[in-house]
């Protein structure tokens, strides 16, 4: 059996600015399929996602998107 290593996808959310921000971020990126932890710093807006599998950028923007936010360009 082989062990396959998490996958790490950081991006950058606009216009997070407390916990609760994080908290709805971290819910909607949780539900996606494979997501294994969520580390989101509000002060920066960096939101670095485990997974055990590659995450399409479409999918993590609708996740981020459904929470009320939407990722730095």
């Amino acid at each position: 059996m082989s062990v396959r290593a998490p996958h790490r996808t950081t991006v950058t959310v606009a216009g997070m600015t407390c916990e609760h921000c994080a908290k709805a971020v971290t819910e909607e990126l949780c539900a996606l399929s494979g997501v294994l932890a969520v580390d989101v710093t509000v002060s920066s807006g960096k939101v670095t996602i485990t997974s055990d599998r590659e995450l399409d950028g479409v999918e993590i923007a609708g996740a981020v998107d459904e929470a009320g936010y939407s990722l730095a360009s």
